[in-house]
């Protein structure tokens, strides 16, 4: 009886712990916070100076005494107690009301993820002060999140495209038949256009400027109209500020590994699909969800090469925090479930 009580009084929330950016979702009152990974903090010491945009905009602008930081690398903890710090942040910026009332919480994690990785999800999200743990891997709750009919017998497929790890899961009767999980994201993207500015043009760019040039110009797929965008950076030969300009072709051609590793992903899980599954795909086609599936054209390339239609969330940034929203409100769901995980 205390326990549903305490449990109706707690503001559960779900967290949807990203490698570039993480959501919050508050029970009854939806997303409440969308803030970057990052956290600042004094070098040398794992004191906490500023977390999410106020430390993304250090990100490359520090001074030598103090370091911004993303703790998470392609989806798992790389920083166990800079994670801490953040998670904590974020609960009590959201759970603020009943400081006597710890939330229950679900994080959604990456499907490759081992045990030890999941370990320390539950710890930090424990120790930032969490009553309850649950876990639920990021395909589902995007695949729930966008609305997909997943405890139907009948084959969902959902491309999960995010800054460290891109999942696709083919989800059948609640349950994952199959995924697969590559550590390749929209990092990868912006690391592959800062090589190409560095190897083509000498010109060194931060990871700010490199997302800031995918997200303005970047494409998978042939635009109908060609643009071009001014970049600035330091010319590695003279040491010096330079800006010179750049095509959306030629940003194409430099996000053609990462997003050709996407693809191929598709592929496979498409070939390790069951046939009664596979026969549901022609009609239902696949879900793009993810900051990933914003860049222009992926949508086309991967219907071009899978013969399937594809179709992009409407919203692909927030449909995995959305997963984890419909999930609080029936948690017993995660317990029929494959794939989920509990810990109190």
């Amino acid at each position: 009886m205390i326990n549903r009580m305490f449990g109706s009084l707690s503001n559960d929330i779900g967290i949807d712990l990203g490698t570039a950016n993480t959501l919050v979702y508050a029970r009854d009152r939806g997303i409440v916070l969308r803030e970057p990974s990052v956290v600042a903090i004094q070098s040398g010491t794992n004191k906490v100076l500023a977390v999410g945009e106020e430390a993304k905009r250090m990100l490359g602008r520090t001074p030598g005494s103090i370091v911004a930081v993303r703790p998470l690398k392609s989806g798992v903890i790389a920083d166990f107690e800079i994670t801490e710090a953040m998670l904590r942040y974020f609960i009590r910026k959201v759970h603020n009301r009943r400081k006597m009332v710890r939330p229950r919480v679900i994080v959604a994690v990456p499907s490759g993820i081992t045990e030890v990785e999941k370990r320390a999800v539950k710890d930090s999200a424990t120790h930032a002060g969490a009553r309850e743990v649950y876990l639920i891997e990021e395909p589902m709750a995007a695949a729930i999140g966008v609305g997909l009919p997943v405890q139907e017998p009948a084959g969902n497929m959902i491309v999960d495209i995010g800054g460290g790890t891109m999942e696709v899961a083919l989800i059948s009767l609640a349950g994952i038949v199959f995924s697969r999980s590559v550590r390749i994201g929209g990092d990868e993207m912006d690391e592959a256009i800062a090589q190409h500015m560095k190897r083509v043009y000498n010109l060194m760019i931060g990871e700010r400027t490199a997302e800031e040039i995918k997200i303005a110009i970047g494409s998978a797929f042939s635009v109908d109209e060609e643009t071009s965008i001014e970049v600035k950076g330091r010319d590695l030969v003279a040491g010096l500020p330079k800006t010179l300009s750049i095509t959306s072709e030629e940003v194409r051609d430099a996000l053609q590994e990462p997003v050709s590793t996407i693809v191929e992903a598709v592929r496979i899980t498409l070939e390790r699909c069951p046939p009664e599954l596979s026969a549901d795909l022609v009609d239902r086609g696949l879900i793009l969800a993810g900051g990933g599936a914003l860049l222009r054209g992926i949508d086309k390339l991967i219907a071009e090469q899978t013969g399937l239609p594809v179709h992009v969330a409407d919203d692909p940034l927030s449909a995995v925090a959305e997963g984890t929203g419909v999930v609080l409100h029936e948690l017993n769901f995660l317990h029929k479930m494959s794939g989920s995980d509990r810990s109190s």
